[in-house]
């Protein structure tokens, strides 16, 4: 499914394909539309009150952002608020740590996509990927493709959250290559609540994994246009902010900067 060939030891980047983002870019920055139709417009704060999420879910109708994302206690709340509007909710799945039980994982995906989730955003077992052996790797797919054909079942879609900034580039070379084996619709570089967010390097190489053959999203620490600009040009084809508002607002300049949800997502 992806572009990279894994060889012992060693891993190697092999891209046989190609994805054109400067294309992509050019298109997502042609218009505030364009653009917000690329950002999952995000609320993770575990202080978040029921109020917050509806004005969230407000401004996601408003501006008609890729999605509503939010904790799972709030993913009923959000359905309410944005009924009608076409605009999907997106829900955080074995966040923010990815060390649940792969049991736990598919029943809070499947509880999610009953509520009415149509974007699952999952946390990658980091410990079971930096242990590094054939079990590990193998118990890594198994609990990512249950999440996925649970999903897929729903009409709905996975990003397999990596946390670049705890990897190596190996690690994240293998696990690419994981969440794409086990079907993953995304790559995703961060949760926002770990020691760092989303590089132009690490989106850059995940590109190079996954061709044209999947998507690329990045978050965590996206808070201006010109982050998102770095990002697209990168190859990211989502842009997970909390800052969406004001990114919107970067691109249209005389317009007035929005008050910000800013989580460090």
């Amino acid at each position: 499914m992806s572009s990279v060939a894994i060889t012992e030891p060693n891993l190697r980047i092999a891209a046989s394909e190609f994805f054109d983002a400067a294309a992509f870019a050019a298109r997502a920055l042609s218009s505030p539309a364009a653009l917000a139709a690329v950002i999952d417009h995000t609320l993770l704060k575990p202080e978040t009150t029921r109020a917050q999420v509806v004005r969230l879910c407000h401004e996601a109708a408003e501006h008609r952002f890729a999605c509503a994302m939010v904790n799972p206690a709030w993913i009923a709340c959000a359905i309410d608020t944005l009924a009608g509007t076409g605009i999907p909710v997106g829900a955080v799945i074995g966040f923010p740590l990815g060390a649940s039980l792969a049991a736990s994982k598919r029943d809070e995906a499947a509880r999610a996509l009953k509520l009415g989730a149509r974007e699952i955003d999952m946390v990658l077992n980091i410990g079971l990927l930096k242990s590094a052996t054939k079990q590990d790797y193998d118990a890594i797919k198994q609990e990512i493709r249950a999440v996925v054909e649970l999903a897929h079942a729903s009409g709905a879609i996975v990003k397999v959250i990596l946390e670049t900034c705890l990897l190596t580039f190996e690690e994240k070379l293998r696990a690419c290559e994981l969440a794409l084996a086990a079907g993953a619709d995304f790559l995703k570089t961060s949760t926002g609540f770990s020691s760092g967010g989303a590089t132009v390097d690490d989106i850059t190489l995940m590109r190079s994994v996954a061709g044209p053959n999947a998507g690329v999203k990045a978050s965590g620490g996206i808070r201006s246009l010109a982050d998102a600009r770095a990002m697209l040009l990168a190859g990211a084809t989502r842009i997970g902010a909390s800052a969406s508002l004001k990114i919107l607002a970067d691109l249209h300049p005389h317009a007035t900067p929005p008050a910000s949800n800013a989580n460090g997502h």
